[in-house]
């Protein structure tokens, strides 16, 4: 009778850890499953994402690198001290009454005049009343002031005149050709 005891153990033994070998195998198989299922109902909105990206640029593209404050004169390309070439390279021709310059990056914005405390490129916003009730965005292409005063071109006499000479703040968005 012991005998026959020993055998039934170790058949026993051996039933319980075949059983055991399955479930843990199939509980492993229903985890994976679950793990592969968990994410079914997440999606990503690209078009979302890609607004984002495109609304952090230009916040970056806009965002003042610099401040000053100085003096806004006008001044018309036919000025006695001018040539109508402007002094930055690729120096152009304003004679025909070119007053704006297509920035690739900026689109159309305003010339002016500054000293070489600005490089030749330089995007700047002014903050000026009297020009618009929004700020006016300019590019730096021409020379000809001292500090950091900027002179604006203009085709128009009038105009000039009305811009006068006024104290104004502009933020420097872009320092150069970049």
């Amino acid at each position: 009778m012991p005998q026959f005891l020993n055998t039934f153990k170790k058949i026993f033994q051996i039933t319980l850890l075949v059983l055991l070998v399955i479930f843990v195998e199939s509980s492993n198989n229903m985890k994976e499953t679950k793990v592969l299922n968990d994410n079914y109902n997440k999606s990503i909105d690209l078009a979302t994402m890609a607004l984002k990206l495109q609304e952090d640029i230009k916040n970056d593209l806009y965002s003042a690198k610099s401040t000053f404050t100085g003096d806004l004169t006008s001044y018309l390309p036919t000025c006695p001290l001018c040539s109508g070439k402007l002094a930055c390279l690729p120096k152009y021709n304003v004679l025909d009454g070119t007053e704006t310059y297509q920035d690739i990056s900026y689109g159309e914005v305003q010339i002016v005049a500054s000293s070489k405390n600005l490089s030749c490129g330089s995007i700047v916003r002014l903050n000026n009343t009297k020009l618009s009730k929004d700020p006016v965005l300019a590019i730096v292409l021409d020379r000809g002031v001292l500090g950091n005063d900027l002179d604006l071109l203009t085709s128009d006499a009038g105009y000039a005149a009305y811009v006068g000479r006024s104290v104004v703040t502009y933020d420097v968005l872009r320092n150069g050709w970049q």
